[in-house]
Formats: structure tokens, sequence, C-alpha cells
């Protein structure tokens, strides 16, 4: 098997060492914020090195920086001053940075590539026992994909590869799903309790609604799911209703209009399709 190092202890990196522990890869060294910190890492894997420092890395086949964003940089040009990586893959997880930030690793004769695996690693024990079906986004050199891939596939993820000149745009995409969603339904929420209705009546009311059009989004598309006034083409219903909002609280006047546009546009698609 080919010899796998993992820069950062942290969940990503721990829950792929176990589930590729062994079976995929050969889990080499580990190397994380502190000598403890590593070998926390390597009793949750139940394999490898900890490593006290760059200077202790062996060569490998594979690294795997599973480092914080603004690390990434810094951690390669580490990585690369320290171990040979002529002929090596190195790969980050970040979602929303490229494999072009892995330059100097590529300097160096390595193959590059990002892996983003698609869900919340808050509880890494939860998420390496249910990993089967998780989506990771891939992209970066050929070769590295060649390994990559089939790596993932046989742990149960789902990769999708993606362009990465728009990786960015990739991880905004969860940020709308998610993030954003929220706050809209807190918006929600906040106006029922605005028209006097108690929070957890509030959000009782608002779960049928929320609940139906995300099933009927992922069942049938955005647009043959859409709705409500605008779907309707009512956009004097549309005016008041901005106009009032407004008055009840700016910012929420604000986040309303700003939601109108594309969702006038989303309407056009729904008719015209």
């Amino acid at each position: 098997m080919r010899r796998l190092s993992i820069i950062g202890g942290g969940h990503v990196g721990r829950v792929f060492g176990r589930l590729w522990a062994d079976t995929v890869f050969d889990v080499h060294d580990v190397l994380a914020r502190s000598l403890p910190s590593a070998r926390q890492a390597v009793a949750f894997i139940g394999a490898g090195n900890a490593a006290d420092g760059y200077a202790a890395l062996r060569a490998a086949d594979i690294y795997m920086l599973s480092v914080g964003d603004d690390q990434i940089e810094p951690a390669c040009a580490a990585l690369a001053a320290s171990v040979p990586l002529q002929g090596a893959i190195v790969f980050h997880c970040s979602g929303a940075l490229a494999s072009d930030r892995l330059q100097a690793a590529r300097a160096a004769g390595a193959q590059v590539a990002s892996v983003h695996p698609i869900r919340s690693f808050a509880d890494p024990s939860s998420v390496a026992a249910a990993f089967h079906g998780t989506f990771c986004g891939i992209e970066g050199d050929a070769a590295a994909i060649a390994v990559l891939e089939p790596a993932l596939l046989a742990i149960g993820a789902r990769p999708v590869a993606i362009d990465a000149a728009a990786k960015t745009v990739y991880h905004a995409a969860a940020v709308f799903a998610s993030n954003y969603l929220t706050t809209v339904l807190d918006a929600a929420l906040r106006a029922y309790q605005a028209a006097g209705i108690p929070e957890p009546v509030a959000r009782e009311l608002a779960q049928p609604l929320a609940s139906e059009t995300l099933a009927n989004v992922f069942r049938l598309g955005a647009a043959p799911a859409l709705s409500g006034p605008i779907a309707r083409g009512d956009m004097a219903t549309v005016a008041r209703q901005q106009q009032a909002v407004m008055a009840w609280d700016g910012p929420t006047g604000e986040l309303y209009q700003a939601l109108v546009a594309p969702t006038v546009a989303l309407a056009h698609r729904k008719h015209n399709s």
C-alpha cells in the first residue's frame, strides 16, 4: 500500500486517516500543532507515528494537508523544504481554496489536488462511522486524481469533479444551502413573532412550509418548486409586504428586497421551462 502522511491532526485528518488506515493506505506519520495532539490523532486513527515537527517526517507517497485555509501554503512550503516530493501526491481538504495553493509542492515535483468532504465534522467518531455516501469535491492534477478517486470510492465516498477556477463559488454554494438558509428562516421566525406569535409556535408554523419546500426543491428542482406571490405574478402583494417589512425592521426589509429580483428570475424560469 502507498504510504500516507497527515499534516494536521484535526477532525478531517483523523476521519480520513481512520477510514484509509490499513485498507487503502499505510498511515505513516501524523504531524499536528503539538506532539500530544499528534499522539491523540494517532490514537483515533489507530495507526501511524506521531511526528514532532517537519524534520521528523519520513518520506511518504501521499501527503494530506488537513489544516486551516490560512495554513495551507505555509504548511506546503514547510513540507517541501523537509521531505523529497518528487513523484509524491500532495492534497489539501479545503472547500474554499483550489489545489493551486500547493505550488511549493508542485515545484518540488509533486502532483497536487484538493479533496473536500461535504459534511460537518463536529463529531469525528460519528462521521467516521457513517461516512458512506459522503460527497467529496475533487480537483487537481490527473495523476493525483487517478489515485485519490479510487481511494475515496473504497471508503464509500462519492467523488464529484469540480472546476478549480470556480472553487470559491463552489464553496459559496454550501453557504447558500446552509448558512444563508438559516438566516432566511430566522427572518421568517422573527416576522411571525412580530405578528404576535410566540417563538416556539412560530417554529411549528414555519416547519411544514420549510420542510415541504425543501422536499419539493430536491424532488422537482428549484424553479418548479417555487410558489407564492411572485410565482403568481402578484407584485402588488410583494410591494405591500416589502413596505410592511421595511417599516417593521430595516435590515430584514433590505433582505426581503434583495430576494425579489432573483425570485422574479426564478419565476421566469418556472413559466418558460
